[in-house]
């Protein structure tokens, strides 16, 4: 039964961990747990997800919950349609990038405010267990559909300003950034690879992070040529990778700051980075006339921060791009405008825009198998306590005059990710094997 029930979503192997029963029995906890009128309930392409939809769908009606049903959905458009149609709260299911046998649900409160184990996932986990659901209503809710994509594409399409035209390549892993891709499909030119839905993934993993995901979008932009640069969705399009011109892979937090730096110029206030970002992004933001603030990784601890810090945007190493036009939450198709409009606007290649960005070297995130990852970050922190400026935000942070180093505890695994940064490829190198001698000794 725990195993579903994770730190920003509940999500599972569907027909074991993850049943028709159980969907129903989430769908009363949610309505016990939160009170509502009125929840949207979108679904990605996976061959399980229409059976979950109707499933939870019984359980928020018994409960007497109204339901609008905006059908196949990215995640993003259903944050949208949270927001924008003034809803209780809402659903989105999907299990993001992992592989077909998955599925899971991502859940919201009132304008998109995200529901995590904090402030609610362990609670609804609690009722089911403990089987203290809410009464059931004297009358069943009702379910209206509604098709949320015209709003969607006209909010999105609002905030684009192009000076030439501008034609993208675009990998959508046979998933949702298919759906997605509508609201900017009519104002760039697309040329697409995998854009037939299938749940089972049959060309590649669905995860931008992962470098292999790039290979046949990498093919396609050297063997066509012509293109401005290239994009690739993650499976519920909350996720977008990008690549320049010439099909190089651009580091997420590069896009954080390339787009930091346009809605600065626009208007000045706060932009969060996350803490694995490099210190570039930082400078870039502070650069442009905003106020820059680290965060934690994680969507729904962005999305808190947003709110209390009134930000304008943030940006994740994963490739999550958050708007407060889009109620602080994801929107790939809104960065995809973005930096079609920089390109167009500066009149130079995104390759040529990156390049002074990049004004560190970096290890990448490296995982390590640890039994005990508290004790190996204490003794990390010991070790180079000397001259370090030290953050306990997520794990252990600490920063250096000329590199910087962040590790931090894996939510499911025993595993410490490392990220860490330096002025030079070489010291990077030596520090990174240093540290990680450390964490492995």
């Amino acid at each position: 039964m725990a195993a579903p029930f994770n730190a920003y979503d509940i999500r599972g192997i569907y027909g074991s961990e993850l049943t028709e029963e159980l969907a129903y029995n989430i769908g009363r906890a949610f309505a016990t747990c939160h009170p509502m009128k009125t929840i949207v309930i979108g679904y990605d392409m996976r061959t399980h997800s229409l059976p979950l939809y109707k499933n939870i769908c019984r359980g928020l009606n018994d409960l007497g919950v109204d339901i609008i049903n905006i059908g196949l959905c990215s995640t993003p458009m259903c944050y949208f349609a949270n927001g924008s149609l003034n809803a209780d709260a809402s659903i989105m299911i999907t299990a993001s990038h992992n592989t077909g046998e998955y599925n899971g649900f991502k859940l919201c409160r009132e304008q998109a405010a995200p529901i995590s184990s904090e402030n609610g996932i362990k609670e609804i986990e609690k009722i089911i267990l403990e089987n203290t659901y809410a009464p059931l209503a004297s009358s069943s809710g009702t379910i209206t559909e509604v098709n949320i994509l015209p709003e969607y594409r006209e909010h999105i399409q609002s905030f684009a300003d192009f000076k030439k035209p501008i034609r993208i390549a675009v990998d959508y892993a046979n998933a949702m950034g298919i759906v997605e891709a509508e609201a900017f499909k009519d104002i760039l030119e697309t040329s697409p690879l995998f854009d037939t839905l299938d749940g089972n993934f049959p060309n590649h993993e669905a995860n931008p992070l992962h470098v292999n995901t790039y290979e046949d979008l990498k093919d396609k932009m050297h063997n066509e040529g012509g293109y401005d640069f290239g994009i690739a969705f993650d499976g519920d399009a909350d996720r977008v990778g990008f690549t320049d011109e010439k099909g190089e892979i651009i580091s997420m937090d590069i896009i954080t700051a390339i787009i930091a730096q346009s809605l600065l110029s626009k208007e000045k206030g706060t932009v969060l980075y996350d803490l694995r970002s490099s210190r570039s992004v930082k400078e870039i933001i502070t650069e442009a006339g905003g106020t820059a603030q680290i965060c934690r990784v994680g969507h729904s601890f962005i999305k808190t921060q947003m709110r209390e810090q009134e930000a304008i945007f943030a940006g994740e190493l994963s490739g999550h791009y958050y708007f407060r036009e889009n109620y602080y939450a994801e929107s790939t198709a809104l960065a995809v405008v973005y930096i079609a409009n920089i390109i167009s606007q500066k009149g130079k290649k995104l390759s040529q825009i990156v390049a002074p960005l990049k004004r560190y070297h970096a290890s990448g995130e490296i995982n390590s198998s640890v039994e005990d990852p508290e004790a190996v970050i204490a003794k990390l922190e010991e070790t180079y306590a000397v001259d370090a400026t030290i953050y306990h935000l997520d794990g252990l942070s600490m920063e250096f005059q000329d590199w910087w180093f962040s590790v931090r505890s894996s939510q499911t695994e025993p595993l410490l990710r490392l990220n860490l940064e330096a002025s030079t490829a070489d010291q990077m190198l030596d520090k990174r094997n240093e540290v990680l001698a450390l964490i492995r000794a």
